[in-house]
């Protein structure tokens, strides 16, 4: 395939209209998240939740939550009852069954290296569909124990969107590892951190708040 239609290719998944998120992708995701996955994580790994006042009444925020399971996308979903947008890297739309998979989730494909204008584009975007940006700013999957890695890409796109920033903090999802009763999954929302033009200002206090949340050490750069 040549770069050309690479280019093409990803800025086909990357960029989404706001009809993108109409009401199918919507009810997809509920059944989702609510149904197949919510009520596992209650009956089966008694999952708590804390600060949900924190929650705002509209979806001009971002939520942005610690990574440590590929349960935690849905987990998001489900706690904050509402759709939730999210990045997903462009590697994950090579294959047919995720692309089907991510594009009905109403997913949309990043490139790690590079913010490219029609991911910047669907971001800002999102505010009008009902629908809130979903991020994970460790980028991927960590089991150490620390919140490092840490991109600042996301409190760009909040001061860009001028959106605040929810910090989640997630704990438990890398030990139940699907096994019933293994384990307790504890969600905790922390109050929104109001958008600055300070990018690293607002990621430090995203890193603080998410070490008391998780209770893992933030390692700031």
């Amino acid at each position: 395939m040549s770069v050309e239609s690479k280019k093409t290719d990803f800025n086909k998944y990357s960029y989404r209209e706001p009809k993108f998120y109409n009401k199918w992708r919507g009810f997809f995701q509920f059944l989702v998240t609510h149904i197949f996955y919510m009520i596992r994580f209650k009956l089966v790994y008694r999952l708590e939740v804390y600060g949900k006042e924190n929650i705002p009444k509209d979806n001009k925020y971002i939520a942005a939550a610690n990574h440590l399971s590929t349960l935690d996308p849905p987990l998001v979903c489900g706690v904050l009852d509402k759709s939730v947008a999210y990045m997903a890297k462009q590697e994950l739309f090579n294959n047919l069954f995720l692309r089907w998979w991510l594009d009905w989730l109403g997913a949309f494909a990043v490139d790690r290296e590079k913010l490219h204008v029609s991911t910047i584009k669907t971001v800002k975007s999102i505010p009008q569909t009902g629908w809130v940006l979903g991020i994970f700013p460790q980028g991927t999957r960590q089991l150490d124990g620390n919140i490092s890695n840490v991109s600042k890409g996301f409190a760009s796109l909040a001061k860009s969107t001028k959106c605040g920033i929810l910090p989640i903090g997630i704990q438990g999802t890398e030990e139940v590892k699907r096994i019933p009763f293994s384990g307790k999954i504890i969600v905790r929302i922390g109050k929104l951190i109001p958008y600055t033009d300070n990018v690293e200002e607002m990621v430090e206090q995203w890193g603080n708040a998410i070490e008391v949340l998780s209770g893992h050490k933030y390692l700031s750069e």
